[in-house]
């Protein structure tokens, strides 16, 4: 244990001070499962430390940013050398435009892309996009798909499908999401000649880990064909990490515009949207759809995402679902022997825990999990195991490439700790 003045609760208290509820984004604070947040120091492989050198298994690994583990070696010599070259000029760079034809041949119907800073840019200029090529005003989204944090995607559904929706935070004004209709994931919307784009996660992974249904995405594009309509795949998640050209490529069914970002920046800050040449050629300079940013394409960001999806092959997927198949498995396992109501689907890589009876298939029945309050309880006696899960009941699980066979089987017995815990005592408040 550090000197106190360095403990977790002193960095909370200063960051307090200096940021509001101590942190940059919401998703890192502890208010859904309460207690006091650690601050991350380091680093590597599989692990993190905090600033009172406890060390735990990871598996947030910065949502899904580094899918080869923290601080991989060829991915901090690729941004060392970037960096000797200088860190931004203002000026497009061969890295920028290496990583744009790395992510083209991995996904077929990419044909232009647009570099951005972060997923919210990504997803906010895509439908700017597809706006300015239908001339079109309104979108769809599905209820618990989060596409970042731009006001008109910021809303929460009325009393039906054609009623107006209302802002789902403060601060957005309702007449920034006139135009937004939100749906069910899972159901099939209306879409009529109104609608410029649908956007969706392909597998949602923002309201824990819901898996498409049989034929949805398929369906989906037919219907936005005949509505004359736009599809875009919001990847920010799934790029890379389900498959080597995502779920694009998993489901096989092409959008007309995808969003990429967490694993392209290879754990710096870089995204992008692309897609058809005659959409993305809307896009100034070439056409009149205003889109910009002075650190787009970061040379330094770009030669870290080079470095990650060069590591990435066939091989990379398949053994990475091994290990994530093996978590799924014994998660399932001991906390079911345990007498607790869990459910642990599997997408490929990714893998979500829901506590409850029924099956989640949309935000509702995602709503009902997150409500029993027991994930709180999990997630604080797997940090007492040394095993870092994210603070909130609508993450995933991120499993690495770093993360070792013996990972998966401590990570497992941690489980069976934590829901032996949790079967011989009353709910805990933290």
């Amino acid at each position: 244990m550090s000197d106190s003045k360095f403990s977790n609760e002193a960095w909370f208290q200063r960051a307090k001070k200096s940021l509001p509820g101590g942190v940059s984004s919401p998703v890192r604070s502890f208010n859904a499962v309460g207690g006091i947040p650690f601050t991350a120091v380091k680093g590597y492989g599989a692990f993190i430390e905090d600033v009172e050198n406890n060390k735990y298994l990871d598996f947030v690994q910065s949502y899904g940013a580094s899918i080869l583990g923290h601080a991989h070696p060829k991915v901090v010599e690729a941004i060392k050398s970037a960096t000797d070259n200088g860190t931004t000029f203002g000026a497009t760079t061969p890295n920028e435009i290496e990583l744009a034809e790395k992510i083209k041949d991995r996904v077929a119907g990419v044909e232009l892309l647009r570099f951005v800073s972060s997923g919210t840019e990504a997803t906010m200029s895509a439908i700017r996009t597809a706006r300015g090529a239908t001339n079109r005003e309104k979108i769809v989204i599905f209820s618990g798909c989060y596409h970042g944090h731009s006001d008109f995607l910021l809303a929460a559904g009325g009393s039906g499908l054609a009623s107006l929706v209302i802002p789902s935070t403060n601060g957005v004004p309702k007449s920034y999401v006139e135009h937004t209709v939100v749906t069910t994931y899972n159901e099939l919307p209306i879409i009529d000649s109104d609608v410029a784009a649908v956007i969706v996660e392909p597998i949602a992974a923002n309201m824990g880990l819901v898996e498409p249904e049989k034929n949805f995405l398929s369906e989906l594009r037919k219907i936005c064909d005949s509505a004359g309509a736009l599809l875009i795949f919001d990847e920010v998640i799934t790029g890379f990490r389900v498959a080597k050209g995502g779920a694009s490529e998993l489901f096989n069914v092409r959008p007309d515009l995808w969003c990429f970002g967490k694993i392209i920046g290879g754990g710096l800050p870089l995204a992008a949207f692309g897609g058809r040449r005659d959409i993305m050629e809307e896009l100034a300079p070439v056409g009149k759809v205003y889109q910009a940013g002075t650190l787009s394409g970061n040379p330094v960001a770009a030669a870290a995402g080079c470095a990650v999806l060069d590591l990435l092959e066939d091989d990379s997927y398949k053994i990475l679902k091994s290990k994530v198949t093996t978590l799924a498995t014994g998660l399932r396992e001991v906390i079911g022997q345990r007498g607790i109501a869990v459910s642990v689907p599997q997408v490929e890589t990714l893998l979500g825990v829901f506590f409850g009876p029924n099956q989640v298939k949309n935000f509702e029945s995602a709503k009902e999990s997150a409500n029993t309050g027991k994930y709180k309880q999990f997630f604080h006696e797997m940090l007492n195991e040394n095993v870092s899960l994210a603070p909130g009941p609508y993450e995933v699980m991120f499993t690495s490439l770093a993360h070792t066979d013996p990972d998966i089987t401590k990570t497992v017995e941690a489980a069976d700790a934590a829901a032996f815990k949790m079967s011989k005592t009353e709910f805990l408040s933290y």
